[in-house]
């Protein structure tokens, strides 16, 4: 076990586990903020999706030891009341069935308009790609971060 002070959602947050141990559990099981999800374990699914200093990556294969001062947003951070503009777009074209994965793909959505705020249906198809959706909402996905790009 170690002691480590994490910078989540712009607050510190002290905790002691394994080094070894995924950011997703952290953040699940010992953190008490189980919007990220947990999807297959291999990163390959997307469901976990937090930012780490704003980049879009994989929680299930992040171990604690290899995160230090950065700072890391999950959607409980993204945004106060639900406002940001993926989310808000995300409602307006009705984009979750199920809404499994709809966390890791609103993050890798946030972290995508971040570097690419004008992004072309290819640069979508692109920085979404890693993103599975089991029920499908790919066309709405696109349209919904072509929307959040305008706000």
């Amino acid at each position: 076990m170690a002691k480590y002070t994490l910078k989540i959602n712009g607050k510190p947050r002290q905790i002691d586990v394994d080094p070894a141990t995924p950011m997703l559990w952290v953040l699940r099981d010992h953190l008490d903020m189980p919007g990220t999800k947990y999807g297959c374990g291999i990163a390959q699914c997307g469901a976990c999706t937090v930012h780490l200093n704003g980049t879009a990556v994989r929680s299930c294969q992040l171990p604690v030891s290899a995160v230090g001062n950065e700072e890391i947003t999950t959607i409980e951070g993204l945004s106060d009341n639900g406002d940001h503009p993926v989310q808000k777009a995300w409602l307006e074209h009705d984009v979750a069935q199920c809404g499994y994965c709809q966390t890791g793909q609103i993050m890798t959505a946030a972290a995508l308009l971040k570097i690419n705020p004008t992004p072309t249906d290819e640069d979508i198809e692109a920085g979404m790609s890693g993103n599975i959706c089991r029920c499908g909402t790919y066309l709405r996905i696109r349209e919904a971060v072509k929307t959040a790009a305008k706000n």
